[in-house]
C-alpha cells in the first residue's frame, strides 16, 4: 500500500513514535479504514518498551474533523452497524494509549471536531496551534459522543460546562480550550511541529515506568474512594521503587545533578 493511500502513517525517531492521521483531503475525518489502521498502529507499539513518547497528529490542514459521514450516507438504514465498525476499533485504540506507560501527546491544529475532540482529550497532554477550532458537533447530526469524549470532558471541565459544550455544539478557539484546561499550551501554527517534538523529547528522556504509574493513578482516581486511592498510591510507589530510574533519580538528587533516566 502506498503512503498516499494509507489512512494512518507511523514515523519513529528513536524512542518517539508519531502517529499521523492521513486523510487530509477530508480533514482527516475518520472512516473505517482510518479507525482500523489507527488500532493496528496502537497495537503495534503497545508492547514495545523502547517507545517512551507518542505523538498523535493530523496531516494537512486539520487534526480531525470528526467522523466521515460518507460512511453512513451510503446506507443510512444500517447506520448503527456502520457506527460499530467505526467506533469499536477507535475505542480499543484509545484504551491501549491510556494504558501505555509512554505519555501520549495530542498535537492539534485546524478543525478538531466530534471524534477529533474525543481523541485529543484521550491523550495525556494536548498542545494546540493558535488556529485550532474545537466543536463537539455530535448534537448537530443528532448523535452522541464517542471515543471516550463523554468520559474525558466532564473530568476536565466539570459536568455543567461539559453539558454546554456537548449540547450546544458551539465552536471555541485554542485560547478558550487552554482556559478550560483542554490543552496544555497554545503555540503558533508555524511552531507547532517543533514545540510538539520538543515536548516529546522531554518526555522520552523521563522515567517512563513512573509516567505509566502516574497515568493510571490519575485516570482511575475519580472511580475510587479515598482509602482505595491511598492504597493504589502505595502500590504504585512500591512499583516505582523497584525501577532503575528510581535509583538513578535518588542518586542524582543526592549528587545535585540531572538524572539520566533510561525508562527501566
Amino acid at each position: 500500500m502506498s503512503e498516499k493511500n494509507t489512512a494512518v502513517l507511523v514515523h519513529r525517531t528513536g524512542a518517539i513514535v508519531e502517529i499521523v492521521l492521513n486523510r487530509p483531503q477530508v480533514l482527516n475525518a475518520a472512516n473505517v479504514q482510518l479507525a482500523t489502521d489507527f488500532l493496528s498502529v496502537c497495537q503495534g507499539i503497545a508492547g514495545d518498551p523502547g517507545v517512551r513518547s507518542v505523538i498523535v497528529r493530523g496531516e494537512g490542514k486539520a487534526f480531525m474533523a470528526g467522523g466521515d459521514l460518507a460512511e453512513f450516507t451510503r446506507d443510512l438504514d444500517h447506520a448503527a452497524e456502520v457506527a460499530d465498525s467505526l467506533i469499536k476499533p477507535l475505542n480499543e485504540a484509545v484504551t491501549i494509549l491510556s494504558q501505555m506507560s509512554a505519555p501520549v501527546i495530542g498535537s492539534v491544529h485546524g478543525a478538531v471536531a466530534g471524534a477529533g475532540v474525543s481523541l485529543a482529550l484521550a491523550c495525556d497532554l494536548v498542545i494546540a496551534a493558535d488556529n485550532t477550532k474545537f466543536n463537539m458537533a455530535y448534537s448537530k447530526i443528532g448523535a452522541s459522543p464517542d471515543v471516550s469524549g463523554s468520559w474525558s470532558l466532564p473530568r476536565v471541565v466539570g459536568l455543567h460546562k461539559a453539558m454546554e459544550i456537548a449540547l450546544l455544539s458551539e465552536t471555541f478557539d485554542a485560547q478558550e480550550a487552554h482556559r478550560l484546561g483542554l490543552v496544555y499550551r497554545v503555540v503558533s501554527n508555524a511552531e507547532l511541529a517543533r514545540e510538539t517534538m520538543s515536548l516529546a523529547c522531554r518526555l522520552a528522556n523521563g522515567p517512563t515506568r513512573s509516567f505509566g504509574v502516574i497515568k493510571q493513578l490519575f485516570r482511575d482516581s475519580l472511580d475510587r474512594n479515598l482509602n482505595s486511592q491511598l492504597e493504589a498510591e502505595r502500590l504504585g510507589f512500591r512499583e516505582c521503587a523497584t525501577t532503575s530510574d528510581f535509583k538513578e533519580g535518588v542518586a542524582a538528587f543526592q549528587q545535585r545533578r540531572t538524572p539520566l533516566f533510561t525508562g527501566s
